[in-house]
């Protein structure tokens, strides 16, 4: 048990050191980082605190610590992927919409330039 938190607490602080890394060398945007910054640390924090662990365990009515520790990291990173998906959306429509906008511009100058001819 103890191993799995102390290997749980060592993969939370390489995230955050790699995501602090990422940032530094301009890899990922700084509005990124912040969820990966918070669900690295909530990690690190619930694998730190056995105490709280053992009362979110109790609380789920779980068997076991290490399952609560799992069922807690996958929640916290399905919630992060959400966000992400939602901006990928987001972005993708931006994307879309600047598409057709080009387009427009396009045929506008090329109709300006046979009327010119």
């Amino acid at each position: 048990m103890d191993r799995l938190l102390h290997v749980s607490a060592g993969v939370s602080l390489l995230l955050l050191v790699m995501v602090l890394i990422s940032v530094r060398r301009a890899h990922i945007r700084v509005e990124y980082s912040v969820t990966w910054l918070v669900a690295a640390s909530a990690m690190l924090a619930l694998s730190l605190a056995r105490p709280v662990l053992e009362y979110i365990r109790h609380l789920l009515g779980l068997p076991d610590t290490p399952l609560a520790i799992f069922l807690l990291a996958g929640a916290v990173f399905l919630l992060v992927f959400f966000r992400f998906t939602l901006i990928i959306s987001r972005l993708r429509d931006d994307n879309i919409a600047l598409a057709q906008r080009v387009a427009i511009l396009e045929y506008h100058l090329h109709t300006i330039a046979r009327h010119e001819s």
